[in-house]
């Protein structure tokens, strides 16, 4: 479905805030451009990001880190990882996971659900290993258990730089808002929206996405929703 306010909301956000630069990075020395969290790792304007799989890898383990808990938390729990593991590597993290696996989970212990999640980063450092230097399917990094559609598509955009939308809470919540979805939409509805009316461009998927949740944190994360958001009042579809 064809409709110009999807690029022109994403216009009126990016003059607002600015570009974000996600996805941080621990041992980036950035900017934090949010004020959300305490780390600089965020590279705004530069989208060659990441550069090593270190970088790719730390990126996925943020992304699973990043279920169901705030950002506040997977960023403890990197830190924690941090100063166990020699470094984002897939191997570093299955050494420190199979040889001690209680110090492996106190790591991540804050950003909740610890037994699912500590499985869950054994699966995808399994699957960067076979990996090696290729760039996965979205298919492929789907059947690893833990991954869901928006781990997957975070995973994709962020660590592979590939034009894949993600959909998440505040996505649903900001759009159903705004009429042009149902909250109750599944998935790849919702993102067939946003990938059928904005250009085919890393930029933009990544900082669309990035500007939705900066935006809707302020507007969009407790309810009644969309109070005061005078800034996209006027894309309300009667």
């Amino acid at each position: 479905m064809r409709n110009k306010n999807i690029k022109a909301i994403y216009d009126i956000l990016l003059e607002e805030y600015s570009p974000q630069g996600w996805w941080p990075l621990l041992n980036y020395d950035g900017i934090n451009p949010t004020k959300t969290g305490s780390i600089n790792g965020y590279h705004v304007g530069d989208y060659d990001f990441p550069k090593n799989q270190a970088q790719e890898f730390e990126i996925a383990i943020g992304a699973i880190l990043t279920q169901n808990t705030t950002w506040q938390s997977v960023e403890k729990a990197l830190i924690n990882l941090n100063d166990i593991v020699d470094n984002f590597s897939p191997k570093s993290i299955l050494k420190i996971a199979i040889g001690d696996i209680e110090k492996f989970k106190n790591a991540i212990r804050c950003a909740g659900f610890v037994n699912q999640k500590s499985q869950y980063l054994q699966n995808i450092a399994k699957f960067f290993i076979d990996l090696g230097d290729k760039t996965p399917t979205r298919k492929e990094i789907l059947k690893v258990k833990g991954i869901g559609n928006e781990t997957a598509d975070s995973i994709l955009l962020y660590a592979f730089k590939q034009n894949e939308f993600v959909v998440d809470a505040y996505t649903k919540r900001l759009f159903s808002y705004l009429g042009y979805i149902d909250f109750k939409d599944n998935y790849l509805k919702v993102k067939k929206l946003f990938e059928d009316n904005i250009p085919n461009n890393i930029a933009i998927y990544q900082e669309y996405h990035a500007l939705i949740v900066e935006h809707s944190k302020r507007y969009y994360s407790k309810q009644p929703y969309g109070v005061n958001d005078k800034l996209l009042e006027n894309f309300i579809l009667d």
